[in-house]
């Protein structure tokens, strides 16, 4: 078996030559307390307080935090969760952001972010709400990947349409900031179409007045 290859057992389990890497969630803030960061998560924060961070987003009611895990190392994550208060989709009653999803560069090469993505999106949960990701491109690591800002994003738009999310026109300030950054959406089979009107609806509001919710 080559240094680069690895093989799916099943949808949670991957061999590599580095280790069995198990794919787990959503998991508890206290299933996460024995667990340590792998050094090189620290795109976001240093792994100690990112550690903390993915804590606090598994004790929410609604959060949710997908785990790589190697024994008691954690080599990547992705975390769900209500939009934050200030944002405008926050509004919406049916709207869960895709909040980070991180890798360690050492776990990279055995594609272990889209198989944390198939198996979040494998959670009933997810037809229950449209996911939302927001990328900006100052939290991109630029320097890892030796890709340039627009190759970046085109690989994150790559990862994130494995899962079914689609690029969507906004005028949110956030993502018009930076011509680079980017909103994509993913709606759930089990959104009213109602919900999804209001979505649609709340995409351009540059006269800042909402929608209102029914």
């Amino acid at each position: 078996m080559s240094a680069t290859c690895c093989e799916m057992q099943d949808n949670h389990t991957i061999y590599t030559p580095a280790g069995t890497v198990f794919l787990e969630g959503p998991v508890g803030k206290d299933d996460l307390e024995p667990l340590t960061l792998d050094p090189g998560l620290k795109n976001f924060r240093l792994p100690e307080r990112q550690k903390v961070a993915l804590q606090e987003i598994a004790a929410l009611p609604e959060g949710m935090v997908f785990i790589a895990r190697v024994e008691k190392l954690v080599a990547g994550y992705v975390t769900f969760h209500f939009p934050e208060k200030y944002s405008r989709w926050s509004k919406h009653p049916r709207v869960l952001e895709l909040g980070a999803i991180e890798v360690s560069p050492d776990w990279r090469e055995f594609k272990l972010a889209r198989q944390l993505l198939q198996v979040a999106f494998a959670n009933p949960v997810m037809e229950e709400y449209i996911v939302i990701a927001i990328e900006f491109c100052w939290h991109w690591d630029l320097k890892n990947t030796a890709l340039d800002i627009w190759q970046y994003q085109k690989m994150l738009t790559r990862l994130f349409g494995s899962a079914g999310l689609k690029k969507v026109q906004t005028d949110d300030p956030d993502i018009t900031e930076h011509m680079a950054n980017v909103l994509m959406a993913r709606y759930g089979s089990k959104v009213s179409p109602a919900d999804v009107d209001l979505f649609k609806q709340m995409l351009f509001m540059a006269q800042g007045t909402f929608p209102q919710c029914h």
